[in-house]
């Protein structure tokens, strides 16, 4: 691979992306157009038959198409230039984009979190940086308020999902109005066949179906915006007058109500925005502004004004507007271009929901899905084959159904514009709590993109039962999977949190239990980040045996987008050394796919033996002194973080206690029998891991208690019940393999 190409597949990372050439930013741009901007470039197939569906008629003085048409113009320029490229794309989570790069944002520097197992030590991650400009005292106030009321960031929680669950609904809808605005005059088992051909490329992945998709995308707009030229000319020259704002308002003031509910057919212009967010850790930022601002922008203004002036002298075309206006000896070539740009438009959209399904399962608001990596070396380009095929049937079930692009067009800005809403609202909190500037600043965010955003949305909501209902019923439905699996999963954390067992009660009930110590390393799979959980003492109750190196592990997820390989482990030692347990948290950002390509145990085997080195180390050191506290201290909680092979020595100064006979032999001033112990204990686990490594699991069933409401057994027992016997399996999750399987079965009443 040249260099070029190697700093191409690199580009979708911010910091590979400040050592790229211009010849590199400039492909990059152009691949965004297969995979970004499909949705946006292909409203004009059906904004104006849309928006005039109604009972909206045009009259002789042309007001309407002129009034419709500034609407479209200040719409597309305010929200989608000013907003989306000049503002949001500044909000980046590490390069990351979207609705929960927003939220994550926010919950590392407004202390919103409500993930379990969060640790003063996950701050200290390379990409965990939080600004470092002084609160105001707007910030100041926020923060309190958030910290007084963990309601309200459950509330925030909410607020984030619905956006996300409309967010998979526009996946949903995409690809039925891509297949219904294009082939208006084919047959729908034509439209079938395409629009199952698109859903069975995804597992190419976006790098492959970008190069595919981008010269088509190419094409169509240069098509459109050279149409638009002509019509512009050829109809109507003065139809440039309708840029003026003036025309917007004599719209309303002429149409009224009718003119009021047909801005729901307005708003489909800017459908694609949110998408170039929510792609943007497939690129970056500047390549998706450059895309935009030289290319997208323009092409489709000119597109709607040259339909607007060919409507100016055609009103009987309204509801075929766009085919008619393409001159009859181009009409072929460009109907081909425009089918395939609408059916493939959906790319964008499915590319984002599953990075939005990805980012939910990490965040503990979906079931375990099966997540493969479509690129070696580009980070964050994922398939999900169970969300895609659904995707699918979800699709030709709408499609197929309906058969009416206005009923699901409706339905399609519903969706859109909640999503944008949403987006306005956390970017307000960003300003005030990440970016720490004045009230005024998000107060004018606020009001400006949030008030055309909720004229919008009320525009829509007017025509739920014209359509709007199938975005608010696939949003129940994924409300519900979402919010059920996140309180099943805290009530299953917090139960663990209560009966997790203590030290002191493991070491008296030991002698009497008769513990045996078995030959082997054991990885026990936990929840908790520091503790014994439940299920560990479910186990020794009942087989009071465990192996000679036992390992807590702990896999979560951080409010980061990605963690890198040298901070991935979290090593820390349980109690004194002759017990022989470790505690190991391995963390993974909401990117980043929780399933490990290289031996696992090998490498957490040789990060516990070099933790065990790196005290030898911290007590050889001669300013150390250990006081006779430091015989009752707990270093249950504290760790060091394993990163290319050098361990911070302060850390294991402080926090790092030495057994009680390491601790004698210190006293007698002799080191050389310390260093022996070190070397046995190294050299102990070393052995052990040729014995044999056993994951123990827990497989656990969670019941409602008999005292819970009806809700709640209904939710716990059916719903996530369901949920959890239908997903994936921890082995699998994990990649455990089955020969080193060992299960414990357990009933959680929550």
């Amino acid at each position: 691979m040249n260099p070029s190409e190697h700093s191409m597949e690199q580009g979708v990372s911010q910091q590979n992306f400040k050592r790229t050439s211009c010849t590199t930013v400039l492909t990059l741009a152009y691949q965004s157009l297969g995979v970004v901007y499909g949705d946006l470039s292909t409203a004009p197939l059906y904004v104006y038959k849309t928006t005039f569906s109604g009972k909206l008629s045009l009259k002789e003085d042309d007001e309407e198409i002129f009034g419709v048409l500034s609407f479209i113009f200040w719409t597309f320029t305010i929200i989608a230039l000013f907003k989306y490229v000049f503002i949001v794309m500044s909000a980046d989570d590490n390069g990351e984009g979207g609705t929960f790069a927003l939220y994550s944002l926010l919950c590392r520097n407004g202390r919103l979190s409500i993930l379990p197992n969060q640790q003063s030590t996950d701050e200290k991650l390379s990409t965990y940086g939080t600004e470092d400009f002084a609160d105001t005292w707007q910030s100041s106030i926020l923060k309190l308020f958030f910290e007084k009321h963990p309601g309200i960031r459950k509330g925030l929680l909410i607020f984030v999902l619905i956006g996300t669950c409309m967010a998979i609904g526009d996946g949903v809808i995409t690809p039925s109005i891509s297949v219904l605005a294009a082939v208006s005059g084919v047959k729908v088992k034509i439209s079938e066949l395409h629009d199952m051909g698109l859903f069975s490329i995804q597992h190419h992945g976006t790098h492959r179906v970008a190069f595919l998709f981008a010269p088509v995308v190419a094409t169509w707009l240069l098509c459109i915006s050279s149409i638009g030229i002509y019509n512009i000319f050829h109809w109507n020259p003065k139809v440039y007058r309708a840029l003026s704002p003036i025309y917007m308002a004599k719209f309303i003031k002429t149409t009224g109500i009718e003119g009021w509910l047909s801005l729901g057919g307005v708003v489909l212009s800017i459908t694609g925005v949110e998408t170039m967010f929510s792609n943007l850790g497939h690129f970056s930022a500047l390549t998706i502004k450059i895309a935009f601002t030289c290319l997208v922008y323009p092409c489709l203004i000119l597109a709607y004004m040259g339909e607007a002036a060919f409507l100016s002298r055609h009103h009987e075309d309204i509801q075929r507007s766009f085919y008619k206006a393409i001159p009859e000896a181009v009409f072929w070539p460009v109907f081909i271009v425009a089918t395939f740009a609408a059916i493939l438009r959906s790319q964008a959209v499915i590319s984002a929901t599953f990075s939005i399904i990805s980012q939910c399962h990490a965040l503990n608001c979906f079931p375990s899905v099966k997540i493969i990596h479509t690129s070696t070396r580009i980070y964050g380009q994922i398939y999900i084959p169970e969300v895609n095929w659904i995707l699918m049937c979800f699709c030709l079930a709408i499609t197929f159904g309906l058969r009416d692009t206005n009923m699901i067009g409706h339905a399609y800005g519903l969706a859109v514009t909640t999503v944008m809403f949403v987006t306005t609202c956390l970017m307000t909190l960003v300003i005030l709590i990440v970016w720490k500037q004045g009230i005024i600043k998000a107060l004018t965010c606020l009001l400006l993109f949030g008030s055309i955003e909720l004229l919008y949305i009320s525009a829509c909501i007017c025509k739920v039962p014209e359509g709007g209902w199938i975005s608010l019923v696939l949003c129940f439905i994924f409300m519900c999977i979402m919010y059920t699996w996140n309180y099943g999963t805290m009530m299953k954390h917090q139960f663990d949190v209560e009966n997790k067992v203590s030290m002191n009660r493991m070491l008296s009930m030991g002698p009497s239990l008769g513990m045996v110590r078995v030959p082997g390393v054991g990885l026990m799979y936990s929840n908790l980040a520091s503790g014994f959980p439940a299920m560990f003492g479910h186990f020794v109750t009942n087989l009071p045996a465990f192996h000679e190196v036992l390992v807590f592990v702990c896999v979560k997820s951080v409010q980061v987008p990605h963690v890198s390989e040298t901070e991935r482990l979290l090593i820390s030692r349980v109690n004194s050394k002759e017990l022989g347990m470790f505690h190991c948290i391995v963390r993974y950002g909401y990117k980043d796919i929780q399933q490990e390509k290289y031996n696992f145990e090998n490498k957490l085997i040789s990060s516990i033996v070099q933790f065990v080195e790196s005290e030898e180390e911290s007590i050889e050191e001669p300013t150390h002194e250990l006081s006779a506290n430091d015989e009752n201290s707990n270093v249950e909680d504290h760790g060091v973080s394993l990163s290319q092979n050098t361990f911070d020595k302060s850390c294991c100064e402080e926090n790092l206690l030495p057994s009680s006979r390491a601790l004698l032999v210190m006293m007698n001033g002799d080191n050389h029998p310390e260093k022996c112990f070190y070397e046995d204990e190294s050299l102990q686990i070393m052995k052990a891991k040729e014995f044999g490594v056993t994951y123990i699991l827990g497989h656990s069933l969670e019941k409602a208690k008999n005292s819970s409401s009806i809700l709640k057994k209904f939710a716990i027992d059916v719903v996530f019940g369901f949920l959890s016997k239908n997903c994936r399996e921890s082995d699998a999750v994990l990649d455990v393999p089955h020969t080193s399987l060992l299960e414990v079965g357990m009933t959680y009443y929550v």
